[in-house]
């Protein structure tokens, strides 16, 4: 046998027991959709069980723990009622339309208890996060905007997920300079961390 023939069928050999012994990680089905935005926490619906430390390297980088979680893709987000907001961007000055559901309508989907005092931590790809109450959520209408302008929302902009609302018609936020309106809203949201009310 050859040295290159021999360390071909070693290779192979090698492979095949790799598999057999490998430890299974539960896995999306062939041919579905990725998974965009994480709802872990409180949640009362839950499609997929803990972090994997392996395998869900953003979440655990940025220290995310979890033991359940409710898991949207695009479609999913896309079947529950969305709304269009046309707020005053802070990047360009000008009006757009941002439609997407409302953040409590995603909320419901996942099972969440709606309590207003309940903390909600939306954490964007870059790691930036802020937290908001149910009430300051209801209260400024905020969405998950999926769509700007009537276009699904790419990753390296601002999606495929904003959680944003119109500040120019919350009273607090009336006049302030535009950074200071958005300041709450992180834009490549991927997850969304519901606390103890």
């Amino acid at each position: 046998m050859e040295k290159r023939d021999f360390m071909t069928l070693a290779g192979l050999t090698g492979l095949a027991l790799g598999t057999l012994s490998a430890p299974t990680r539960a896995q999306p089905a062939a041919g579905s959709e990725p998974v965009l935005l994480t709802v872990t926490g409180a949640v009362g619906k839950p499609n997929r069980g803990a972090l994997d430390h392996a395998l869900d390297q953003m979440m655990a980088k940025q220290g995310i723990e979890f033991k359940q979680a409710t898991t949207f893709t695009a479609s999913s987000l896309a079947r529950l009622p969305a709304i269009t907001i046309r707020p005053r961007l802070e990047y360009d000055s000008k009006p757009h339309d941002l439609s997407g559901p409302l953040l409590t309508t995603v909320l419901e989907a996942a099972g969440v208890t709606l309590q207003p005092t309940r903390p909600i931590e939306l954490r964007a790809v870059d790691g930036y996060n802020v937290t908001l109450t149910v009430a300051e959520i209801r209260d400024r209408q905020m969405i998950v905007a999926t769509h700007l302008d009537g276009k699904p929302m790419g990753l390296g902009g601002l999606g495929p997920q904003w959680a944003v609302y119109d500040p120019e018609h919350i009273p607090s936020l009336k006049g302030k300079p535009l950074n200071e309106g958005f300041a709450k809203c992180p834009w490549g949201l991927y997850h969304i961390g519901v606390k103890a009310a």
